[in-house]
């Protein structure tokens, strides 16, 4: 990827996971919240409705869209893991990490996604 042989390289790639984790937390805080305000507003009705609202919907998609982003920059900082040369990666670090950071955030979301799903 690059001549730098660098170690700056890798950590330069490790951090855009990590902001990439943070933008899909981020996605399924706001579908969560999306989700519950819709509750909030079902509750606040008090009409004979009883389903699911427009807004759980809204905040399914914005779960799903975290889930897609997280697994979209696993996928990608693999690929960048593997143009790296072995001098740009430090001794004995453990690069698989981040990576194993994000897919427990997308495992979670699986989870959070599950709970929404099976609730009513």
């Amino acid at each position: 990827m690059s001549d730098l042989n660098d170690p700056r390289v890798f950590f330069a790639a490790e951090r855009t996971l990590m902001a990439w984790n943070r933008t899909g937390l981020t996605l399924m805080a706001f579908g969560f919240v999306l989700e519950r305000f819709g509750l909030f507003l079902h509750v606040l009705r008090q009409t004979g409705h009883v389903g699911r609202d427009l807004s759980f919907w809204i905040g399914i998609a914005f779960i799903s869209l975290a889930l897609i982003v997280i697994g979209f920059s696993i996928v990608q900082f693999r690929r960048v893991l593997r143009t790296l040369k072995p001098i740009e990666i430090p001794e004995r670090y453990c690069t698989w990490g981040g990576i194993a950071m994000n897919l427990s955030v997308v495992v979670l979301g699986f989870a959070l996604l599950a709970y929404l799903f099976s609730e009513l």
